[in-house]
């Protein structure tokens, strides 16, 4: 029988779906053709194939080939199935056993020479293989990637005779170690190295501490980006679960590198970003940088140059943790639990209330420059604080005088742990019905709370973003209840309420 079944995976989204390739060799004029709705890339194949298996030193069949990837109404995209395709034109030939493929899955690019490249997906074709219970064979470069998937039987190849080779019960491939406990790579940049700023840095750390998001608004030079880029320092090291979602969320992209492993995103893209690169997009959807910045910092400096359109597709991701992406033909959905820090200046030229003179912004300016960040933006944005200038004998004072990032993470490390004893989850992400239970108020935080709603004219949304910080500055405090001093000290973190109201 000339007829060859061979397992593959596609990707769509997060996901691998199984695609199951058949190779049927039959009488007729030679040909070669790929059905089951390929796209560019994957017609394109039938070339590489056919260099690949003659400079391999195989025969490639003078006869009509089809092969068909099913089932036919999934879109096929990229490289990935070379190598089925290979494996299965061979095994119809009888070059190689067909009854010794059912217990693989392949997926790889091939080059001409028949050498393996690496392909996008793999650490999220290795979870879903790993579930069937098979044993995936990808590229070389891919193969640690891919062992991070934990429990998943991988072997990693450099050319299509190590496969061949490995299939007709000659050399074996050799399995791909679980990398899941490897230790994080470089520690992220010390907040020992920030000079003064002390209320940004205690900011800085409440935000760590319950996952808050933090608007800076501050002259050139205060410190606002040094700052946000040592955020990840002071989180809490990444579960493995948390590890393997980031990891399979870039592994989309360009792959991901094992060397980044367990190590917090930090994604700081240019302001002239489109809508479509913040959260992703495509005729074939791919994440944008709010997943890419998944279980870490997105960054946004100089937010108000930022085109405001692009800015408010920030609004839904904010709140729900995750971001939809339809298209005519498909649909995918990708995690975006990011945590935002974004950066500003106080007006146009960047000095206003500065005491040199320097500003010379008209009151209109200042309140158009502001203006070009929307309200219901502004309102889901947790924490707002101004950054003074750095002083002089500040900054030209000793180094290593600040605190360093390793007493931060473990006073944020204890503020999470009593969270998530108490509601499984940080405070950032409490629900309306969960505040009413975990956000208490004593008469006299209330009575604070209400002034405040009445003096700021506070959004619903505004007053439920005062009690999840004030949550966690008493946390951070261990106290079990929230008192005045927390609420008070979560009212001066909303800095643009306070500058409305005046």
């Amino acid at each position: 029988m000339s007829l060859a079944v061979v397992h593959s995976r596609a990707l769509v989204g997060m996901q691998a779906p199984a695609v199951t390739v058949e190779v049927h060799l039959s009488g007729g004029l030679p040909a070669l053709s790929i059905v089951g709705l390929p796209e560019t890339e994957v017609k394109e194949a039938k070339d590489r194939v056919r260099s690949a298996l003659i400079n391999s030193q195989f025969e490639f069949p003078a006869r009509r080939i089809t092969v068909n990837l099913a089932p036919a109404d999934l879109p096929k995209e990229g490289g990935r199935f070379d190598l089925p395709i290979a494996l299965g034109i061979l095994a119809a030939s009888g070059q190689i056993p067909r009854d010794r493929l059912a217990e693989f899955e392949f997926v790889g690019e091939l080059a001409l020479s028949g050498e393996l490249r690496a392909i996008r997906g793999a650490l999220n074709t290795a979870l879903a293989t790993r579930r069937a219970a098979r044993t995936l064979t990808v590229p070389g470069d891919n193969a640690a990637e891919a062992a991070l998937a934990g429990s998943a039987t991988v072997l990693g190849a450099r050319h299509l005779l190590e496969v061949t080779a490995h299939v007709n019960a000659g050399p074996a491939l050799e399995r791909i170690a679980a990398l899941e406990d490897k230790e994080p790579g470089a520690p992220a940049p010390d907040l020992r190295d920030v000079r003064g700023q002390h209320q940004a840095r205690r900011a800085l750390e409440i935000a760590a501490a319950g996952g808050h998001s933090l608007l800076m608004i501050g002259p050139p030079g205060a410190g606002k980006t040094m700052l946000a880029s040592r955020l990840p320092g002071i989180l809490p090291p990444m579960t493995n679960d948390e590890a393997i979602e980031s990891a399979a969320i870039h592994s989309l992209i360009r792959g991901f590198q094992v060397a980044e492993w367990r190590r917090r995103p930090f994604r700081a893209p240019h302001h002239t970003a489109s809508a479509v690169a913040l959260v992703g997009g495509g005729s074939h959807p791919r994440p944008g940088e709010i997943s890419l910045a998944h279980q870490g910092v997105l960054f946004l400096d100089e937010l108000p140059e930022f085109d405001r359109s692009v800015l408010e597709v920030l609004r839904e991701p904010l709140e729900s943790g995750s971001i939809t992406i339809s298209r005519a033909a498909r649909q995918a959905d990708f995690p975006a639990r990011f945590q935002l820090i974004a950066a500003m200046n106080p007006c146009p030229c960047g000095y206003y209330g500065d005491s040199s003179g320097r500003c010379q912004c008209t009151p209109d300016r200042v309140r158009g420059y502001r203006a070009r960040i929307s309200g219901p933006l502004l309102d889901r944005i947790d924490m707002h604080i101004e950054l003074p200038a750095v002083a002089r004998d500040v900054l030209l004072a000793s180094q290593g005088e600040g605190e360093a990032s390793a007493p931060v993470r473990g006073r944020v490390q204890e503020a999470r742990e009593r969270q998530h004893a108490r509601q499984a989850t940080v405070n950032h992400a409490l629900g309306n019905a969960e505040l009413d239970l975990v956000c208490r108020l004593d008469a006299g935080a209330r009575a604070l709370v209400e002034q405040a709603m009445a003096r700021l004219g506070l959004s619903a949304r505004a007053y439920h973003r005062i009690l999840k910080v004030a949550r966690t500055i008493a946390d951070l405090a261990g106290a079990h209840n929230i008192q005045s001093a927390h609420v008070a000290e979560a009212i001066q973190y909303r800095t643009l309420d306070r500058a409305t109201e005046a």
